[in-house]
């Protein structure tokens, strides 16, 4: 990653902060076996984060908006730190995607991107949340199993609304986000 400058700093901040919003105000929680998870759109804005900052600015803009989320939320707190390496890498894995793939089209490595980033997050959401359960609170399989189950769905939807929003938003902004983005201040 090259030196950040003010501008670079300036954007993650703005993504940063349009995560956590988006975080925060535009979610439909729902209880499970074992406490609750939710639907919510941040995760189109880490997936647009790494389309439009690539892969490291991109990766932190999620990584901290959605950490802050996190730590604003007595429910989540404890899971902050795993919050930020996750939607960095959700973040990441789709701007790493789309930066390394120059022989297809735009629309494909958005796609391509958005759903690589969404589906590992989902897999290392579940990972934590079943570890956690299990091996660290001692929970009884069988509640672990159906909490986990639950989540799986509810973030696989999640993952897959993601997915069409942010690759609908990102091909339509794309052009201008990029225009900006290049511009000299």
């Amino acid at each position: 990653m090259k030196k950040l400058t003010i501008k670079d700093i300036t954007l993650i901040g703005i993504m940063a902060a349009a995560v956590y919003v988006a975080s925060a105000f535009l979610q439909i929680p729902i209880p499970t076996a074992i406490g609750s998870t939710r639907l919510h759109m941040g995760n189109v804005i880490c997936l647009l984060s790494g389309m439009f900052l690539g892969a490291s600015r991109g990766g932190f803009a999620a990584g901290i908006g959605s950490m802050f989320f996190d730590l604003t939320n007595p429910a989540y707190i404890t899971s902050a730190p795993f919050t930020f390496l996750f939607k960095f890498i959700m973040a990441w894995l789709c701007g790493k995607i789309i930066s390394n793939y120059s022989s297809i089209g735009l629309k494909t490595k958005f796609i391509i991107g958005a759903t690589t980033g969404s589906f590992v997050y989902v897999f290392l959401y579940i990972s934590k949340s079943f570890i956690k359960d299990h091996y660290i609170l001692n929970l009884p399989l069988k509640a672990v199993i159906l909490t986990v189950t639950q989540k799986a769905i509810i973030s696989s939807v999640n993952a897959i609304i993601s997915i069409i929003v942010a690759v609908f938003l990102g091909i339509i902004l794309y052009p201008s986000v990029k225009k900006f983005l290049f511009k000299k201040i």
